[in-house]
Formats: structure tokens, C-alpha cells, sequence
């Protein structure tokens, strides 16, 4: 019998897809993946060559706990150069990727019974991160009506004395929706902490991403490598949190992680100070992608209420090719089908909340020749089905 917090937690559904996609591929099969954000892009030369220095000067033992000093100041000068933020190294906590920052940030916010705000739709891992530390995860609707993006007058509404923060992801997974400036500003002044995913910054293709430490110092910003450097599997991430939170951050890292992986920190590094050039044409490519996808879903019939202004995915209304009798009646189940009969993984709609039911998300971080296939067999498997 499982016992324990984790008998509280749900799969993460796009990896239960990718799984079953590399399955079929082990059989022969070629899939093409849509369903998770990963970019094909190569690592960026700069970065993978002080990763080799930092490998050949010896660089392999335990760090700080917080990461090494250069690459907290060069994520300080990040956020100056950007935005135009003062932050102090002494605020940045390097982690194995964000996902173990929002482990080591919810467990310092919230206990049994806390909540926590989010979107519905969200990413899909937030709710399971809450669940984790005993809180519970409150779901402000934000449909296509807003964006995708939580409205403070309706999160308003929901905070009560156990909210202990309000997490925005902006631009999104799911929808690669922005929230904007006064919008932003509207949630930052609640009350309960503001904790806000920017992950995706650097992948804007419309409007600009705004840092909510532009709005309050008082916030707490998750980011990292993976996603603009291409450099998923590097696992170093970041976050930045108030004077006040750092020493129950630090002792969790001492902990839980001793510290982020050595070579990574340097690595990161480059990027930070090295890597401008290849992120500006990484989303130049993908700006052109998004365009390709947007308008093959659009000839299939699927409805985009809000187009996507960064990261990397289309939240796209599949609920024509739902049907109750003769086939799939749901995202999980009309994804599963897609990928066994068509060759195409998507992430399913549940996957992000009861808001995203009823939808797939489209990652276009891959080939403008895979997207164009993938519509292609989505259109064959449309005719065979609908």
C-alpha cells in the first residue's frame, strides 16, 4: 500500500505520451514529437566549450550551496542588462533546474493546508510541486476570454488567510500567452507572495516579457538554461527570492542537493555572457515554426482562440474531433490515439487543468519539415476518423 505525500500526485501526462511514443519507436515506428518542450537545436558552441574547460581545469567538486559566485553575478548582470533590475548575488539560489527551485521554494512557503494560486490552465508539474508540501492547489479559470492568463480581479476573489502565494508563468505552457505590465502589477500587490515562472523569457515573438522583479522586489523569479540555450538535459536553473526566504533555501539546498551540478554552473555561464547571437536566431527560427503551425491547425479545423506570443506551443480547441460513441471523448484518450494511429505525440489538454480539457497542446520546438508532416498525417488520420 503507497503511503506518503506522494500518493497525493498525478502522472505528468506528456511524459506518459513521450514514453509510449519511444515504445512505438523501439518497435520500428517513426513518431514525431510534439508533445513535449524540447529543442532540437543543438547546445550552443560557446557553452559546450567551457563546459570542456571547466572539465579540464578540474572544476568537478561541491560548490557553494547557492552557486558559484561568477555565475550568481552574471545572473545579477543578467537582470540588469534586461530589465534593468539591481539584484543581489546574495538573492540567487542555483539549482539542478527549476523544477528543483519550485521543490525547494513551495517547501519554504507553504505547509499542510496553505494554498497556492495558479492559472487553469497551468503547467502541468505546479499542482503536483503544492501537492507535495501538504498545500493545495486553488485554479483561477483563465480561459480564452483572458488569455490563458489569470485576471487578479478573479484571483482576488479566491485569496483567503491560508493563500501563501500566487504563481503566473508568463509567457505560458500551455498557451504562450504574456501577461502585461499593469496586469502583472494587479496580481503583484495582492497580498501573498508573487512567484513567477520566466522560464520562457528570451522566446518573445510578440509584445515584450515583463520581470516581476520590474514590478516588486518583493517577488520570487524562477528561471534557467533550458529552455532559450537549448539545455534541457544540462539541469541548471535559478531562482531569485527575498533576503528573507534565503536561509531556509539555502539549508534545504544544503540538504537536499549540496549544491547544482559544477560543470553546468560554468556552462551556464558562457550563456549568460556568450550566447546572445544564438538565442536571438533560435527564436527567429521558432517565430517562423510557430507561423507553419499555426496556419496547418487552422486548414485542419482547430481553433487557436489566443495566439501564442512566446515559448514554444499552441493550446489549439480539438473538441471537433472529439466524439462519445465511435472514438476517442477526451484529450488524454484522442492523444493516445493520434499517436498510436497517426505517428504524432501531443500533450493532451487535461494534462493543464479542467480549463485545457477538451484541447492539445502543439510544441514547435522541432523542424519546420516535422511540423509540416506532422498536419499532414494529423489531416490523413482526420479523414480516416472524422
Amino acid at each position: 500500500m503507497t503511503r506518503g505525500r506522494n500518493v497525493r500526485l498525478s502522472p505528468f501526462l506528456a511524459m506518459s505520451i513521450l514514453e509510449k511514443a519511444q515504445e512505438l519507436e523501439g518497435q520500428g515506428r517513426h513518431i514525431i514529437h510534439l508533445e513535449i518542450g524540447q529543442p532540437d537545436f543543438e547546445t550552443p558552441p560557446c557553452i559546450r566549450d567551457a563546459a570542456l574547460r571547466a572539465l579540464r581545469d578540474g572544476k568537478t567538486s561541491y560548490t557553494h550551496s547557492l552557486g558559484i559566485l561568477p555565475l550568481r553575478e552574471g545572473i545579477a548582470e543578467y537582470y540588469l542588462r534586461e530589465y534593468g533590475v539591481e539584484v543581489s548575488p546574495e538573492r540567487v539560489l542555483v539549482t539542478n533546474g527549476t523544477s528543483a527551485a519550485m521543490l525547494l521554494l513551495f517547501s519554504a512557503l507553504c505547509g499542510r493546508g496553505d494554498e497556492v494560486i495558479t492559472a487553469d490552465p497551468a503547467y502541468a508539474c505546479y499542482e503536483n510541486f503544492i501537492r507535495h508540501t501538504g498545500a493545495e492547489n486553488i485554479r483561477v479559470p483563465a480561459g480564452e476570454a483572458e488569455n490563458f492568463q489569470p485576471d487578479a480581479e478573479k484571483v482576488k476573489s479566491v485569496v483567503g488567510a491560508r493563500t501563501r502565494a500566487i504563481l503566473v508563468n508568463s509567457p505560458s505552457n500551455p498557451a504562450g500567452t504574456l501577461l502585461g505590465r499593469e496586469e502583472l502589477r494587479g496580481l503583484a500587490f495582492l497580498g501573498p507572495t508573487l512567484v513567477s515562472d520566466e522560464i520562457y523569457h528570451g522566446l518573445v515573438y510578440e509584445g515584450d516579457a515583463v520581470s516581476a522583479l520590474e514590478i516588486s522586489p518583493d517577488c520570487c523569479v524562477l528561471d534557467g538554461c533550458s529552455k532559450r540555450y537549448a539545455m534541457t538535459g544540462w539541469r541548471v536553473g535559478w531562482l531569485i527570492a527575498p533576503p528573507k526566504l534565503m536561509p531556509a533555501l539555502q539549508t534545504m539546498q544544503q540538504n537536499f542537493f549540496i549544491c547544482a551540478n559544477s560543470i553546468s554552473q560554468w556552462a551556464a555561464l558562457a550563456a549568460l555572457r556568450e550566447a546572445d547571437a544564438e538565442v536571438k536566431a533560435m527564436a527567429s527560427a521558432y517565430a517562423k515554426r510557430r507561423l507553419i503551425l499555426l496556419e496547418g491547425l487552422r486548414s485542419l479545423g482547430f481553433s487557436i482562440g489566443s495566439r501564442p506570443a512566446g515559448a514554444f506551443y499552441v493550446l489549439a480547441d480539438a473538441r471537433h474531433m472529439l466524439r462519445d460513441k465511435r472514438g476517442p471523448a477526451d484529450s488524454l484518450t484522442l492523444a493516445m490515439d493520434i499517436l498510436e494511429n497517426a505517428g504524432v505525440g501531443l500533450a493532451p489538454g487535461i494534462d493543464f487543468g479542467p480549463g485545457a480539457e477538451g484541447h492539445l497542446r502543439f510544441c514547435y520546438a522541432c523542424s519546420p519539415e516535422n511540423i509540416e508532416e506532422a498536419v499532414r498525417r494529423l489531416a490523413l488520420y482526420m479523414e480516416r476518423n472524422l
